[in-house]
């Protein structure tokens, strides 16, 4: 199983659930440094640590490649790396970060277009699977919010993807979490309720366990008590 932003997260919880459901792991992060603690808590040999940035095509398939001479063959692929920028289009009494907006843009949108990419030909030849982490923020209207948008888009992505692969044998699925408890919500949305990361694993792991004739197309998960518009 390849999983983009392993380092942290929901990349990490999930990255130590499906290895103790026996996966071999290819963990990428931008840096390799910042892999370090999970490779260190699931033991070397246990893990493949890949720095990849997902919005560097050929670091991506250089990371594909890496991953199929070193385990064979490539079954499950978790487009999982993200970014959370607040946003604000009509707030006039600071300069916004466009900087920040742009890389939030890439990463979640293009990133998770040329991961795909990269990664179908080992699937297809695998009749894998490809999961995306979308966002509840892609399924509603949030008022200013840019994140929201890049997250609408990776559902169109998937669907798209998806209807791509009809004939392959290739699953695809797009997990929907809410306010998931990691180091991205901010304080206001700290104050709501939230889902640990641990949860958002099982689901991706849900996912993958299916039968082969069993498409797990859209999972969303929320925390208890969450409003539907957040």
């Amino acid at each position: 199983m390849m999983i983009t932003g392993a380092s942290r997260g929901i990349g990490a919880a999930t990255a130590r659930m499906a290895h103790a459901s026996g996966y071999r792991i290819a963990a990428t992060a931008r840096s390799r440094d910042r892999l370090t603690p999970i490779v260190e808590e699931l033991g070397g040999d246990a893990v493949l640590p890949i720095a990849c940035d997902v919005t560097e095509w050929d670091q991506l398939t250089a990371a594909v490649r890496n991953i199929e001479e070193s385990f064979g063959g490539l079954d499950v692929v978790f487009a999982n790396a993200g970014a959370l920028v607040n946003t604000s289009f009509r707030e006039t009494s600071e300069t916004p970060d466009v900087a920040a907006w742009r890389d939030m843009i890439l990463t979640n949108v293009y990133g998770v277009a040329i991961t795909a990419r990269a990664t179908l030909p080992a699937l297809i030849r695998r009749q894998g699977h490809l999961v995306i982490t979308g966002s509840v923020a892609g399924t509603g209207v949030r008022p200013g919010n840019l994140y929201s948008a890049t997250k609408w888009a990776t559902s169109a992505l998937a669907a798209n993807i998806r209807a791509d692969l009809v004939g392959t044998g290739v699953r695809v699925t797009i997990v929907q979490p809410g306010i998931v408890d990691t180091d991205m919500p901010g304080p206001e949305l700290r104050a709501k309720p939230m889902i640990a990361a641990d949860d958002i694993a099982r689901a991706v792991l849900y996912a993958v366990r299916q039968p082969a004739h069993v498409d797990v197309n859209e999972l969303v998960v929320r925390p208890t008590g969450q409003d539907a518009d957040r």
